[in-house]
């Protein structure tokens, strides 16, 4: 057996759920040998395939069922390097400062184009930005406080990961100033993001440059690979957006969670339904 189907999901699974999951196993030619319990919302299945990188994310497109293939060689990674907005935290923080700047839906239009890939995304920060011109800069911290929580499982996945000895890098097109408190939060090693210029009490409408975005996700995987001493193949990169497709593809184990198209279409593991202690079910973690 040199593959595991890996089952997950947001509640509790029952017997029924391994049964299907094996049932679609045999429905596409493999025969999966006995279930194993990762948790309660997770088991893996161990069967052989001749191509192990492939995602069944439509083999139950009914169920509220995750199903994701991984190698059984290499499973636990030694880094893991996330984003932050709608990834490890449930909003995108730009369209919840463009809320208290009164022009939210001109700016979660930008957004939603920029993570469908449809805009660049450099160019398309510094559209949004300009329109939190004159902000006040205490509302950020008012933002933080009323509208920031971590998605469920986050801080478990981070600190598992950082406890078993693996290295965690936030890194996210979206602010500092919510980086830093969500990567204290949640528990992980670094954080990198963009900076939004002040001038006194308010943002003046820019960001420093260069902007951290697509590039330079990779990039930082890439260098914390470097500094880690480790290959891009032990590596985890979890995003949502077509912002996290570079880091996402040079991953070992590349993962979508609540995904747009233009990710979760080449990621290595689709998480549509479960939450982010799936990501550790992926490693074949007993949490």
């Amino acid at each position: 057996m040199n593959s595991f189907l890996v089952v997950t999901s947001a509640r509790n699974l029952v017997a029924a759920d391994v049964d299907a999951a094996q049932n679609a196993l045999v429905a596409h030619g493999y025969k999966g040998g006995a279930a194993q319990g990762l948790d309660d919302y997770a088991v893996q299945i161990p069967f052989a395939s001749d191509r192990p990188e492939f995602a069944p994310a439509n083999w139950l497109p009914e169920s509220d069922l995750d199903l994701n293939i991984t190698p059984a060689r290499g499973r636990e990674k030694r880094a893991l390097v996330a984003d932050m907005d709608s990834t490890i935290i449930g909003v995108e923080c730009i369209d919840e400062l463009a809320d208290y700047a009164g022009v939210k839906a001109e700016v979660a239009e930008i957004t939603e184009r920029a993570m469908q890939g449809g805009l660049d995304f450099e160019g398309a920060l510094i559209a949004r930005v300009a329109l939190l011109k004159d902000l006040p800069v205490s509302k950020l911290g008012q933002c933080y406080d009323e509208r920031v929580r971590l998605n469920l499982g986050a801080r478990r996945l981070v600190q598992t990961m950082v406890a078993r000895g693996a290295y965690t890098a936030l890194v996210s097109g979206g602010f500092t100033f919510f980086s830093s408190r969500v990567a204290a939060e949640a528990g992980f090693n670094e954080h990198r993001a963009n900076v939004l210029e002040r001038k006194g009490e308010r943002l003046t409408g820019t960001v420093e440059m260069p902007i951290l975005g697509r590039q330079a996700k990779l990039d930082a995987l890439l260098e914390i690979c470097a500094a880690q001493k480790i290959a891009p193949e032990e590596t985890i990169a979890l995003g949502d957006g077509a912002n996290d497709l570079a880091m996402v593809k040079a991953a070992g184990l590349g993962v979508a969670y609540r995904a747009k198209p233009a990710l979760a279409e080449q990621a290595n593991a689709v998480l549509n339904h479960s939450d982010l202690r799936a990501v550790l079910a992926l490693q074949g973690l007993v949490v």
